[in-house]
């Protein structure tokens, strides 16, 4: 069995600086000097004035989401409880239990075949959050554990299957965090555990023909508020699957979304990603959080203004457990796997056109079927290569 040594490293590193006031150039009026220098430390007197203790306490809600890359629809409940509130900082934990949805009619998220519906998927996270001396940026990291067992239907392209499985995957997380007014930053990986963890080489069979395997994801988010309530992000990810074969789910993705704040408690937002393996997907996703704060109108009035006290009690992001699946493959009754397999290739010999359809042969049940080109499928064929169909190209891996 091959093993896949590889090594996690996460590195966040947040600096922030905060000028207050300058001196002043002769053509400044000495009352605007004045004033503003008044207003600051007004300012600055409020933000420091707030009891981390009246302000960050347990708080309640909902999310959901449609499917992305790898992702399901999925909708559920998630609370955030503080453990400890000190001075200027908070341990927490925060956990999510979700309902996993069917995948649409005719398009699977996890590459070929179809998720059905419907499994309890949970995500946990335990962590530290703590601000700078003059409050302007908050850092954190948190760890967890996710799970997520996966009911599989049909396929997407019409190619039969029977003997479908329901796998269940699991992982660890560790998530590093920075926001200040206006940006953030995180740094996160997600490894899988378990029977189909990271560097075990095993891949779960869904069916009597695919399999699939959970992803290791290690990624980067920068975002942006272009606008008091609406936020740009853009991030970059790493993916890496457990398969042995040449074409695997392992590559570099990039994505970006915008986040629109609906009130104080209800977010909005769109993402869009791209890799190799998923190519483009578009996934929107709502979350509503309640409870918990200050009931003192002045403090909840300095809360509201200040983006970074509220980022205390935020719910953690990047906790999907991502699948991919994309080969086709043949076992014995005891789960073992046949012989060699051979990929087919298509749209060499038809030109470039993504929608001809194209017969080739099964040699498992005897009988043809059609495939849209440029697929990424493969079926077992004679020992010695040759294919049913001379239209396509074969190859061995």
């Amino acid at each position: 069995m091959r093993q896949h040594p590889f090594r996690l490293t996460l590195s966040l590193a947040s600096t922030a600086t905060l000028a207050l006031a300058s001196l002043p150039f002769g053509l400044r009026p000495v009352a605007a000097q004045e004033a503003k220098t008044a207003q600051g430390t007004t300012a600055d007197l409020g933000v420091m004035s707030i009891s981390l203790k009246d302000v960050i306490q347990p708080n309640f809600g909902f999310q959901g989401a449609l499917q992305g890359a790898g992702t399901p629809n999925q909708a559920g409940i998630g609370g955030f409880i503080p453990l400890h509130v000190g001075n200027n900082s908070v341990a927490y934990v925060d956990v999510l239990v979700n309902a996993n949805f069917s995948d649409y009619n005719g398009l699977s998220s996890i590459g070929t075949t179809k998720v059905a519906g419907t499994t309890i998927s949970t995500s946990t996270r335990l962590g530290y959050r703590w601000l700078n001396n003059n409050r302007s940026w908050m850092f954190g990291v948190n760890a967890g554990y996710d799970s997520r067992p996966m009911n599989t239907g049909g396929t997407d392209n019409g190619i039969p299957v029977t003997d479908s499985q329901a796998p269940f995957f699991q992982q660890v997380a560790l998530n590093l965090e920075a926001k200040s007014d206006k940006f953030t930053a995180s740094a996160y990986g997600l490894v899988p555990v378990g029977k189909y963890g990271a560097g075990t080489g095993n891949v779960a069979v869904i069916n009597d023909s695919f399999i699939a395997d959970n992803l290791s994801t290690y990624g980067i988010d920068f975002g942006y508020k272009i606008m008091p309530n609406l936020k740009l992000a853009l991030g970059t990810y790493y993916q890496l699957d457990e398969k042995e074969e040449a074409k695997t789910a392992t590559g570099v993705g990039v994505k970006t979304g915008l986040t629109f704040d609906i009130t104080n408690e209800i977010q909005a937002g769109v993402v869009y990603s791209y890799d190799e393996n998923f190519q483009s997907k578009v996934t929107g996703n709502l979350k509503w959080r309640f409870g918990g704060g200050s009931k003192n109108k002045k403090t909840e009035s300095l809360l509201a203004a200040n983006p970074v006290i509220q980022a205390l009690s935020a719910t953690p992001e990047n906790r999907d457990v991502r699948v991919a699946n994309c080969y086709v493959r043949n076992r014995n009754a005891d789960g073992s796997f046949q012989r060699h397999f051979w990929s087919w290739n298509c749209f060499d010999g038809i030109g470039d056109n993504p929608d001809i359809l194209l017969p080739f042969h099964d040699p498992r049940r005897n009988v043809g079927w059609a495939q849209r080109a440029r697929r990424c499928v493969e079926f077992p064929f004679d020992a010695n290569g040759t294919g049913r169909n001379q239209i396509c190209t074969f190859r061995r891996v």
